[in-house]
């Protein structure tokens, strides 16, 4: 067994979300194609551990379900009325055998653009430590938990905005809320967690200063890359990054030979592709599990699940999971719905807005 593989991941997602000011849990709204939990899991599945569980409390049902519907095998754990990430991360242990040993990943369920390498070198950092940690610098930390560090340079603790001192309120590095623990000094620590701060919550961040004192060993990956480990608290927040992630989803297949004609006004989910020499039009969305073959030509318009063949041209379409064969011409306006069967050759009839 790999050492550096995790028994399990554990994805907090329990959270209200209130500053989204929707109806709908947080971890539930999309950018690109997935949901913010379903970024996680899959960053998650990228580790191959032996189990992932997800916390959850608010619109349990919902996101339970959805959970298991982007991953059948997740594990649900429901986090009590107790507050904090300590408790959460208990309620999670529960739910995983009392005598599995190895390691756990600790992650959040709104960081969508945290990829698996950067868990797996936060992982491959634990080694023999109690602790590895994930942080990232950034230019205003206010709301973030501080790294705090000793004169040696090594990571001591971390401490809450609310808790802070003025002094350690101008530290700029930052805890990502992104951890690896040893299962067995994790379960331990937990039972030590107290609630005397300014929050009232069992903070897990106070596992980190607790395997300092212990001289057990807190190791960290400082990422140069903030936006990886950006979170999510509203809808400006969404949109920051569903217009980062789509640029470097666009960018990834431009440099695979795609041709992006206006990558600003071009968006592509994580689950759509397209083949070299396909040239893509300003104002177009591939949605879906969307394919694109070379030489096609799309766009402006939505293409959601839809397979477009090679040479085919298929501008101002909007198509939801049609096959577009090799070759055929879409009239200009088209609206192709579920189920449509395009004939081949030089003019496919699809619904015209003409």
């Amino acid at each position: 067994m790999d050492p550096n593989r995790p028994a399990a991941v554990v994805i907090l997602a329990a959270g209200q979300g209130t500053r989204m000011r929707s109806a709908q849990p947080k971890v539930l709204h999309e950018i690109c194609g997935r949901s913010l939990l379903g970024h996680a899991l899959a960053a998650a599945e990228g580790l191959h551990p032996d189990s992932i569980v997800v916390v959850v409390r608010h619109e349990r049902d919902a996101v339970a379900r959805h959970a298991r519907a982007c991953d059948p095998n997740v594990v649900i754990a429901d986090q009590d009325e107790i507050p904090g990430t300590g408790r959460a991360v208990w309620c999670a242990l529960q739910e995983l055998p009392h005598d599995l040993t190895g390691s756990v990943v600790v992650m959040a369920g709104d960081v969508p653009l945290l990829d698996t390498a950067s868990l797996q070198r936060m992982c491959d950092a634990l080694g023999t430590n109690a602790v590895s940690v994930l942080t990232t610098q950034v230019k205003d930390p206010t709301g973030y938990g501080r790294i705090v560090r000793d004169e040696a340079g090594h990571i001591c603790g971390v401490v809450e905005h609310k808790d802070a001192t003025a002094a350690q309120r101008e530290i700029y590095e930052i805890n990502t809320s992104t951890y690896s623990f040893d299962l067995t000094f994790l379960r331990d620590a937990l039972t030590h967690l107290s609630s005397a701060n300014a929050q009232g919550e069992l903070y897990l961040t106070d596992v980190i200063a607790r395997a300092y004192t212990a001289k057990a060993g807190v190791s960290g990956v400082v990422l140069e890359d903030s936006w990886l480990v950006e979170g999510c608290n509203d809808l400006v927040q969404l949109a920051a990054l569903r217009a980062e992630m789509n640029r470097r989803v666009v960018e990834r297949w431009m440099r695979a030979g795609v041709r992006v004609v206006d990558p600003a006004t071009t968006q592509f989910d994580v689950t759509a592709s397209a083949e070299a020499d396909a040239q893509i039009l300003p104002g177009t969305h591939l949605a879906g599990a969307t394919h694109v073959e070379p030489g096609a030509i799309v766009g402006p318009g939505i293409f959601t699940d839809c397979h477009v063949g090679a040479a085919a041209v298929a501008q101002y379409v909007v198509a939801d999971q049609v096959d577009i064969p090799a070759g055929a011409h879409v009239p200009a306006f088209s609206v192709l719905p579920a189920g449509a069967v395009p004939a081949g050759g030089s003019d496919v009839l699809g619904t015209s807005n003409k």
